[in-house]
């Protein structure tokens, strides 16, 4: 079966590219493994926010690079990430002139575009009809309009190479082997997450400690049949991901939200012998990432005052807030007069969680939280004192949603191969590229709007060669 463009993989990314292939005037068609209409993909899952590095899509350029510089410590805006920057609103005017609807969520900048209808304002999954679900529908509308294909329950195997070229690739459909044929290949299917063994090679020693929050429909096919023809692989250490409780395991309704990452920001994390491991001012996504390094990622707990459970925990600015909500869908906030009494909760030496406590309070009062080891940063939300009774506390897991790394492309989204050139005919867009997210700050730049421009210039960069 031959064809234009073969893409792998049935998200936001391979349904962008696909669209965009037909305003082009190329015949694509999009190979998804999942085999309902309605299939799960991390797009249709998530809340919906359509942003680059939490600023809104139509901010000027210099903005977004400046916030972008922000998060990775000064070097994204001069290597691939600045894409991000100069695409965004490009990227928001033609997801609104292909059938996206946007509301605007909330008062900070980051909730300008979100895809409408929201999300309903509780915890727990609730995607079906929701602004991610209904723009995918869309978008698969108009490809099939505009001529592509959608072949649901189809699973990548091999990549076709001929005279240094890739041309195409094998897969399975129905249990039966299938060749697909094409002047270019474009891999769109979400990241390794939901691949133990791809996980424990570059994440986490413990992949069954890691709740999957996303739809963990990312195997990394993708990754492994462009790996097997020498693509260079980057960033794949780094993944998006949040706080969760960890009865999550055991209670749908505590995932994808409500995130204890404000929380977190704000007070301590400590182990199961009550030490500080984590600067906890760099952010939820940050620690989780080191949470998932352990060799124990199901040993840490967030210890807090009353305080911040009546403060910041009950704030409403992005629902679903954790207090309530936490607690009314089962989860357990461990709670007590005193930090000895808390740490028995939590199984916790008592003396060990004082003391931790102390030098926490101490360094703060004294504005030496510098000196403390390891440092806390409080450059984007202050530190809490832990001095307010009851005492507070919740263990935690930490949450997977997709993977930061993979493919290295290059601007025009090209796959690249160890030394740095491009694969002819292979690209890579969206959850499946490495280099612009993650790096050590496990910088989070925006998932869609990253499979929206990534997209969008990997059917144009084939358009035009």
């Amino acid at each position: 079966m031959t064809y234009d463009v073969i893409i792998v993989g049935g998200g936001i990314a391979g349904l962008s590219t696909a669209v965009r292939c037909t305003e082009l005037d190329l015949k694509p068609i999009v190979l998804e493994k999942g085999e309902p209409a309605d299939y799960p993909c991390n797009a249709r899952f998530s809340g919906g926010i359509v942003h680059v590095a939490e600023k809104e899509m139509r901010a000027p350029e210099a903005d977004i690079l400046a916030k972008i510089d922000h998060l990775t410590d000064g070097v994204g805006s001069g290597g691939l990430a600045a894409i991000m920057a100069a695409d965004a609103e490009k990227a928001l005017d033609w997801l609104r002139g292909n059938g996206a609807k946007f509301i605007k969520g909330g008062a900070i900048e980051l909730m300008r575009w979100v895809l409408a209808p929201p999300r309903p304002r509780r915890p727990g999954l609730d995607w079906q009809g929701r602004g991610p679900d209904m723009l995918l529908r869309n978008l698969t509308a108009k490809m099939e309009a505009g001529g592509g294909t959608l072949e649901r329950g189809v699973r990548g195997t091999a990549l076709l190479q001929e005279a240094g070229k890739v041309v195409g690739l094998r897969a399975t459909r129905g249990g039966q082997d299938v060749e697909f044929r094409g002047r270019a290949v474009v891999i769109c299917d979400g990241g390794f997450q939901g691949d133990p063994e791809l996980v424990r090679r570059f994440i986490s020693p413990r992949p069954d400690a890691l709740f999957t929050r996303g739809a963990g429909t990312g195997c990394g096919d993708g990754l492994r049949m462009a790996e097997a023809l020498g693509a260079q692989l980057v960033g794949t250490d780094r993944f998006y991901g949040h706080l969760l409780g960890r009865e999550t395991f055991d209670n749908e309704k505590l995932w994808p939200y409500p995130t204890i990452d404000a929380i977190a920001r704000a007070s301590i994390l400590v182990d199961g012998a009550g030490n500080r491991l984590f600067d906890e001012g760099r952010g939820g996504i940050y620690l989780a990432n080191e949470i998932a390094k352990l060799d124990d990622p199901l040993t840490i707990s967030v210890v807090f005052d009353d305080a911040v459970w009546n403060g910041l925990a009950a704030d409403n600015r992005y629902p679903p807030c954790m207090n309530p909500a936490f607690v009314n869908e089962g989860g357990t906030v461990y709670e007590a007069d005193s930090l000895e009494a808390l740490a028995a909760q939590i199984n916790v030496p008592g003396e060990a969680l004082a003391m931790t406590v102390a030098a926490f309070n101490n360094a703060l009062e004294g504005g030496a939280l510098a000196g403390l080891d390891p440092i806390r940063t409080t450059d984007v939300v202050p530190a809490h004192p832990i001095k307010t009774p009851p005492f507070h506390a919740i263990e935690l897991c930490a949450g997977i949603t997709y993977t930061m790394g993979g493919l290295t492309i290059d601007a025009q989204s090209r796959a690249l191969d160890t030394a740095g050139a491009p694969i002819a005919g292979l690209y890579a867009a969206g959850s499946a590229t490495g280099g612009i997210e993650g790096g050590p700050n496990a910088a989070y730049l925006g998932g869609l709007s990253k499979a929206v421009i990534t997209g969008l210039r990997a059917a144009e960069c084939i358009a035009e060669s």
